[in-house]
């Protein structure tokens, strides 16, 4: 169900041809309300798509109808014309349902610098309008890419719901938002609320996420609360059910990276600050060398002492202890347990780095490097 869980919304997913697979491609999720108060998180990278700049126009009031979103081309550096086709996706929607095309978010994925088919954009909104309904499964596969498989979420609060989907397997960086996401809610909640929110939630789910370091141009997580629950949850408990959802998107989107074989969670303690643990854990991440040590299921730890070291972050790189897979392999910056004592076949991979210069913690999401991964990157084409 995903996007349809809550109460007041419906979705579609169609096929209008924009994939050279002809598979669906074209998504559409309304708010039907009664309220249709709604937040957003966009990239943070200085070149944005056509709708990322779309869609922070329309957010800024706080008011959406709906979202559409394609996949097949990410109507990124596409000039003027491009951004024609934007507008005029929003406008075939509003006139569709009947709303502003002001209140109509509009996301896109797939490659950078292709022009958009407007024709078939247009038709696929026709097809989407006159489908919808509880399709929140249809619209889940319209929006993959190189996605293996959709990714969806729903989690239960005190007499509303939250549901969300997501996709992504590349390209996941953060910057407020990692991927193209849509989480709505029956929850009754103004918009300021979900804004807080939704920031709180991302900030510890797909801000944390790293596979490749590489920040996209087309990234947004939409919230839309439809209130048809007619509940008003407290907001320490709407935050707390709403960062569950973005956990578990977040880690299905780690599971789902492109061509990984392990996934990877690195766990920061004892830092001065969450934003030094967060710095370490990055620098981890984003290392090349220990990333390939992990596909080799070789317990590098020097790898990772080596990768803090280039942080500014509180620490003695002589009081540093790593365990990897439960195996404290690293102590006070010195071997500890033999590395044939850690296994690394399984394909979850803990990696625990204890700073012990303070309280502070945080955990950072990555993948491995592959073979699979220069390869599908290197033949990549929706």
């Amino acid at each position: 169900m995903s996007v349809t869980a809550a109460k007041g919304f419906e979705a579609a997913g169609v096929a209008a041809g924009l994939k050279s697979s002809g598979g669906l491609d074209l998504a559409l999720v309304v708010n039907r309300g009664p309220l249709s108060a709604a937040a957003a998180v966009f990239t943070s990278n200085r070149a944005k798509a056509n709708p990322i700049i779309w869609s922070q126009q329309v957010i800024a009031d706080g008011e959406v109808s709906a979202i559409v979103l394609n996949s097949g081309g990410a109507n990124c550096f596409t000039g003027p014309q491009g951004f024609q086709v934007t507008h005029s996706t929003a406008e075939a929607v509003a006139e569709a349902l009947g709303v502003s095309a002001g209140d109509v978010l509009v996301c896109s994925t797939g490659l950078i610098g292709d022009q958009l088919p407007l024709d078939k954009v247009l038709a696929g909104v026709a097809s989407a309008a006159a489908a919808l309904g509880d399709r929140g499964e249809d619209a889940s596969l319209a929006i993959m890419t190189t996605d293996s498989k959709p990714k969806r979420s729903v989690r239960e609060g005190t007499g509303y719901t939250v549901g969300g989907m997501a996709k992504g397997a590349g390209m996941l960086a953060p910057g407020l938002a990692t991927m193209l996401v849509v989480i709505t809610t029956d929850a009754d909640l103004p918009s300021a609320v979900l804004d807080s929110a939704l920031r709180a939630a991302t900030r510890v789910s797909f801000d944390r996420l790293d596979s490749d370091g590489c920040m996209s141009t087309n990234d947004q997580v939409s919230l839309l609360a439809s209130g048809a629950s007619g509940v008003v949850p407290s907001v320490d408990e709407f935050t707390a059910v709403l960062t569950a959802v973005c956990l578990d998107l977040a880690e299905q989107l780690q599971g789902d990276a492109e061509g990984a074989s392990h996934d990877i969670r690195i766990e920061v303690t004892g830092a001065a600050s969450e934003d030094d643990a967060v710095e370490v854990g990055r620098s981890v991440a984003r290392n090349n060398l220990f990333k390939a040590a992990v596909f080799g299921n070789d317990p590098n730890w020097g790898r990772v002492l080596a990768a803090i070291g280039t942080t500014s972050a509180e620490f003695d790189p002589y009081d540093v202890d790593v365990s990897m897979n439960g195996v404290r392999v690293c102590h006070a910056g010195a071997p500890d347990r033999p590395r044939s004592d850690v296994d690394l076949s399984p394909r979850r991979v803990d990696v625990h780095i204890a700073l012990n210069v303070g309280q502070a913690a945080a955990t950072i999401l990555t993948n491995d490097l592959t073979h699979d991964y220069v390869h599908e990157n290197s033949a990549y084409s929706s």
